[in-house]
């Protein structure tokens, strides 16, 4: 018989590493300790902490440790994230607005949503290791081009509100209308006149927002914009109104449901120049907002004003086809201030996932999904018209804008207490709207909600129930004929189709990706995990506040977070992307110079090592851009600087400078650099695309910053664009 072996007493030391909770960086960083003294000994460092001593200036090294919480490992993490899950009470949706109840089919969320070959992956800027993303977004400008019947389609937009502020941007540069006016159609999301609002104030455009069959006579407009069909439902055809804008030289975007147009005559048919959506109906859940890919599709006489980006066929070496990103001389990284727009990005993986889905489903099986949306949403028509409620729309597709008078919020209440969430328009009126994941039983259950008492036979009701599209303006072109979604309606060949492109990728579930200007990041499995929980991802982002407790908790303890993180009195998780950070950051300079009588401060400084999207955010809230120059080891020119704010010292607004610098280098004289341009009136943008690399070890709010944005697929987890 062999003795047992008593264990070695454990030290207190000992204990605390083996108590100690702190193993995600471990296991994400990608290399240990050995191999960190490896490289810090070739570099001539003794250890990591002379090393970035060296790296970071003194003046802006941070002594004292972020006011943060202790780590936690990836498992009480989880658990801590489902705690705070479950305070959502996610009701069943018929609000609409723009957001719907969809199903993700198994095999996409499997294999597209929750695969790292798509979510691990870098911008697609070399095509010989991007083909399988860069067909997979092909296919995706396909759909848009055939459901919208235009000639040309980008990549994906950052969501509807701002695709529909681009459309107008876009509009605005082509048209041949004098007009500084664009008009907004009043049936139109509220959350897309808010954006579009925002842009045109920031660009100096006049907003008249109104009914566009009896408002567009006495003004002349660039543009405008209408929704089709309407936020109230109604569905009408816009084909006058088009030809008369257009005849006084405006241009016209059309904001189309993406599903509606399975059925509906496109606004390409109607002669719309420009369509913007979302696309998120298309198997991408809600989220509470997003992320979401937006899409714009126009005619080919207007493709090189068009925003974003553009995948193109070409050919290899071989002669075979070859897909690559086509038309970039539009873009800032070429154009900077000039550019189309200052979005540089796609939503890639939810435009890869609303493009999959059409094409797991074809034609027939969307158009069966949108026929049983409108069908039953005329049998919930028909049935409240039973109970004597009068409907304010008398054309829909899957959305009713219901005469409650009195009894508004008793119905509302109602419906809140069976589990329903319905959209209260106004204290007269509740809307209602269907989607994919509606039922009978859905139906019935909403009689009842109006009506307790309500005795309503659906069967009985069906037969003599009419659909309420007039004729004139259903589609009867074909649609979506290309192979690629007529081939995959079967689970295993959307497997392997999936799993051929994405061999044909680099991605980091394959090996690293030396690329990018900006800090690269692995999307952590354990960050990944969360989107696909229900109790998040099926949340409105209309809901009671009541309802959303654990997103609201969630926000609140991000901010303060990345409070400590940056040394800036407060943050806003509000803007969808990097671009819209940078727009958002600006108009905050904008408006704090307004607020002290200096609004004509409108010169930006800008080195010509930034990043070209801050030049182009800059032009858009119509600040004037003077490009300072760098040195030969690619850091601000001092001299330069001092020179130019000095120049512009009346009107001086801004300086937007990157920090570490486009080159990865911690700039010595960045405290310089801000007070130079403080001393000059001016505010400091340090554009936060490189956070990472600063995170405990200095922060840009403590050493002269005044703003920065944080980009999503830099610092946080949404896969790269």
């Amino acid at each position: 018989m062999t003795a047992q072996v008593p264990p070695a007493i454990i030290h207190n030391s000992e204990l605390a590493a083996l108590l100690s909770e702190q193993d995600f960086e471990s296991r994400h960083i990608g290399f240990d300790g050995a191999d960190s003294e490896a490289m810090l000994q070739r570099l001539g460092f003794a250890s990591m902490q002379t090393f970035i001593e060296t790296l970071v200036p003194r003046s802006i090294y941070l002594d004292e440790s972020l006011d943060v919480r202790s780590a936690l490992s990836e498992e009480v993490a989880q658990a801590e994230l489902l705690s705070i899950a479950a305070k959502n009470e996610c009701l069943r949706s018929f609000i609409g607005q723009g957001y719907y109840g969809t199903y993700t089919p198994a095999v996409i969320q499997r294999n597209i949503l929750e695969n790292p070959a798509w979510y691990t992956a870098y911008t697609p800027y070399q095509p010989e290791i991007s083909q399988g993303r860069l067909e997979a977004i092909l296919n995706f400008q396909t759909m848009i081009m055939d459901l919208t019947g235009l000639d040309i389609a980008n990549a994906s937009m950052l969501d509807e509100g701002t695709a529909a502020a681009e459309a107008m941007a876009m509009a605005r540069r082509t048209a041949k209308s004098k007009s500084q006016c664009f008009f907004i159609d009043q049936d139109c999301f509220p959350q897309t006149i808010a954006v579009v609002r925002t842009r045109a104030e920031a660009a100096g455009y006049e907003i008249l927002v109104g009914d566009p069959n009896t408002a567009l006579d006495h003004h002349d407009f660039f543009g405008i914009l209408l929704q089709y069909p309407g936020c109230s439902g109604e569905i009408t055809d816009f084909g006058e109104v088009i030809s008369g804008v257009q005849a006084r030289q405006g241009k016209v975007i059309v904001a189309a449901d993406i599903l509606a147009l399975m059925l509906l005559k496109s606004p390409g048919e109607l002669g719309a120049d420009i369509a913007v959506g979302s696309t998120q109906r298309f198997g991408v859940p809600m989220g509470f907002g997003g992320p979401h890919a937006g899409y714009m599709a126009t005619s080919k006489q207007l493709q090189r004003s068009l925003p974003g980006r553009l995948v193109g066929v070409s050919i290899d070496s071989d002669g075979q086809p070859a897909y690559r990103l086509a038309l970039q001389t539009r873009e800032q990284h070429i154009r900077r201030e000039k550019a189309t727009s200052n979005i540089c990005t796609a939503q890639v993986l939810l435009a890869v996932i609303a493009s999959m889905y059409a094409c797991y489903h074809g034609p027939e099986g969307l158009r069966k999904i949108a026929q049983r949306v409108h069908a039953l949403a005329a049998l919930l028509a028909g049935g409240l018209e039973q109970l004597g409620f009068s409907r304010i729309n008398q054309t829909f597709f899957d959305t009713l804008s219901i005469n409650t008078g009195e009894s508004t919020q008793l119905i509302y209440d109602r419906a809140i207490r069976q589990g329903l969430n319905l959209r209260k328009v106004n204290a007269q009126t509740l809307a209602l709207s269907l989607d994919e994941t509606t039922d009978r039983a859905a139906v019935e259950v909403l009689w009842q909600v109006f009506k307790p008492d309500a005795e309503v036979n659906l069967d009985a009701l069906a037969p003599t129930t009419p659909l309420k599209i007039a004729p004139k303006m259903c589609r009867n072109d074909a649609v979506l004929t290309h192979r690629v979604f007529n081939q995959y309606q079967t689970e295993t060949e959307m497997l392997r189709y999936l799993r051929r492109l994405s061999d044909k990728d680099l991605a980091l579930d394959r090996t690293m990706i030396p690329l990018g200007s900006c800090t690269m990041k692995l999307n952590a499995t354990a960050e990944m995990v969360p989107i696909s929980w229900p109790e998040f991802n099926q949340m409105h982002p209309f809901a009671p506040a009541d309802q959303a407790q654990g997103y609201r908790q969630l926000i609140d303890e991000v901010e303060k977070m990345l409070v400590a993180c940056t040394g800036y009195d407060h943050v806003s998780l509000q803007p969808n992307a990097g671009s819209q950070g940078e727009f958002a950051g600006l108009l905050a300079i904008r408006g704090y110079h307004e607020s002290r009588g200096e609004g004509h401060r409108n010169v930006c400084l800008i080195p010509s090592s930034a990043h070209g999207t801050n030049p182009a955010s800059a032009q858009m809230c119509a600040m004037r851009v003077v490009v300072v120059a760098c040195d030969s080891q690619g850091n601000v020119d001092l001299d330069d600087l001092r020179d130019k704010a000095q120049k512009h010292a009346d009107n001086l607004a801004a300086i937007m400078v990157t920090y570490p610098s486009t080159h990865g280098v911690f700039e010595t004289h960045i405290t310089e650099v801000a007070d130079i341009v403080h001393d000059c009136g001016g505010q400091v943008y340090i554009d936060g695309a490189n956070l990472n690399a600063m995170v405990g070890l200095c922060a840009p709010g403590k050493f002269g910053g005044d703003v920065s944005h944080l980009n999503l697929h830099k610092t946080f987890c949404i896969p790269h664009g």
